[in-house]
């Protein structure tokens, strides 16, 4: 009797353990989960790495600068290609109102370089492939294995996938304005990844200063 009571409370604590281990995890099972960081907080210290495969803290290339950060999927997404053409037609006017353009993907560096020369970008792209910033920003989620298949299938490429799985990561597209000292002064996401921010708005917000 005290066996199977012992055994009941080592699996009561390993099914607490395995509840835990999941709640943990800093990525959600949807798109419509994440619960990124907003207007008023601060970026986390991440590490992302460059085109020429150089790690860089975050905060440091920020520092330099005000800064409109962007996250966006790959460089094999027609919306994200869209979105960072779109910025870099209005490239001028962002840095005529003080600011830097980042954009972060999983990208790898080699895949970064393709997509700066394919779509003729002008600001800097920057690899997450560590997804250290997709985790610290709460913006990634897991692609559902339907959705991923048909992505494998299609576009013949390796993902990113959560170490230890082989869950596809992939982030909310975002937009942030971030000022000099870390401080989030502008945040946009959206679940829905047809939908993107409108440069004009973006335009007003860094017009409109910190």
């Amino acid at each position: 009797m005290l066996t199977k009571v012992l055994m009941t409370k080592l699996t009561a604590l390993g099914l607490l353990a395995l509840s835990h281990t999941v709640a943990a995890t800093p990525f959600k099972s949807d798109a419509n989960d994440v619960t990124p960081l907003q207007t008023g907080q601060s970026i986390p210290s991440v590490t992302v790495t460059t085109m020429a495969g150089d790690d860089v803290a975050l905060t440091d290339v920020v520092a330099k600068s005000p800064t409109v950060l962007v996250f966006y999927r790959g460089g094999w997404c027609p919306f994200c290609n869209q979105q960072l053409a779109s910025l870099n037609e209005v490239l001028g006017q962002i840095r005529a109102n003080g600011y830097q353009v980042l954009a972060i993907s999983p990208d790898t560096p080699e895949r970064l370089a393709k997509t700066k020369t394919s779509e003729e970008i002008d600001y800097t792209l920057l690899s997450d492939s560590s997804l250290n910033a997709i985790s610290g920003f709460k913006l990634g989620f897991f692609l559902d294995d339907k959705t991923a298949k048909r992505y494998r299938d299609r576009m013949g490429q390796v993902f990113v996938t959560a170490e230890g799985t082989n869950k596809i990561v992939l982030p909310v597209p975002a937009v942030y304005v971030i000022q000099t000292d870390g401080s989030i002064s502008y945040s946009y996401y959206n679940p829905n990844y047809r939908e993107r921010m409108d440069t004009s708005e973006l335009l007003k917000v860094t017009a409109a200063g910190s």
